[in-house]
């Protein structure tokens, strides 16, 4: 077993431990039911809005509180002297999260499917792409938080932080119809946003824009890069 196996399957269990994997789950599956019970089955905007927010609560809560608790705990300092490197103690967390992010999104869209009537996806091949690189970016800024944050505390609150306008100008909380112009176009630029439009636009049928890939790409490279570089033991 390669060292990044081992420390991914020490991840999933520490994580697991946590309530924090079902509060991710909790509040995406109530906005689910509240606001789909009333919904049209026909309705692309509440699935793709709900994968969002699964997605961003994960990455801007669950990765950053995780790895603060595990630098408060020392865990990471003592990991610090084992051969294991950065990159692989945040790629492990990475493949961990996607895992149960994997599943907490299968379990929405079977709620949304066999009980509230809502239609799947229905540019498949687009819709994962779109969730790959949506996560992907999520994930690099809640892994960005994670390495240079000092503790669980300041990693969490900076996180809900910068859930809200990243929420809100992505049209997660607010529709997007309903913003006005200019702050659509802002939206357009940020991960969440360009995440969840494109979502929008590949469940509908159509490809996501070109704009929106870009975007996702640049965030989930950039701020990766700088997660690995920036990242402290303690």
């Amino acid at each position: 077993m390669t060292g990044l196996s081992r420390l991914t399957r020490v991840e999933l269990q520490l994580l697991l431990r946590e309530g924090s994997v079902f509060f991710t789950l909790a509040i995406p599956l109530f906005v689910l039911v509240i606001f789909g019970i009333t919904s049209d089955g026909s309705d692309t905007r509440l699935p793709a809005a709900v994968v969002a927010l699964t997605v961003a609560l994960k990455a801007l809560y669950e990765v950053p509180t995780s790895l603060g608790t595990y630098r408060e705990r020392g865990l990471l300092r003592r990991l610090s002297t084992t051969p294991a490197r950065p990159a692989t103690l945040l790629i492990a967390q990475l493949i961990v999260q996607t895992i149960l992010l994997v599943v907490a999104v299968a379990l929405l869209l079977g709620v949304a499917t066999a009980a509230l009537g809502i239609a799947g996806p229905r540019h498949l091949p687009w819709s994962l792409a779109t969730f790959l690189l949506g996560a992907s970016a999520m994930f690099a800024i809640g892994l960005f938080l994670a390495a240079v944050a000092p503790s669980a505390r300041m990693a969490t609150g900076v996180g809900v932080l910068l859930y809200f306008p990243l929420a809100f100008l992505g049209g997660v909380t607010v529709p997007r119809e309903l913003m006005p112009s200019l702050l659509a176009r802002i939206g357009d630029f940020t991960p969440l946003g360009a995440f969840r439009q494109a979502l929008h636009d590949s469940w509908s049928g159509a490809a996501p824009q070109p704009l929106h890939l870009v975007v996702m790409a640049a965030y989930a490279a950039v701020i990766g890069i700088a997660a690995i570089k920036f990242f402290r033991w303690e």
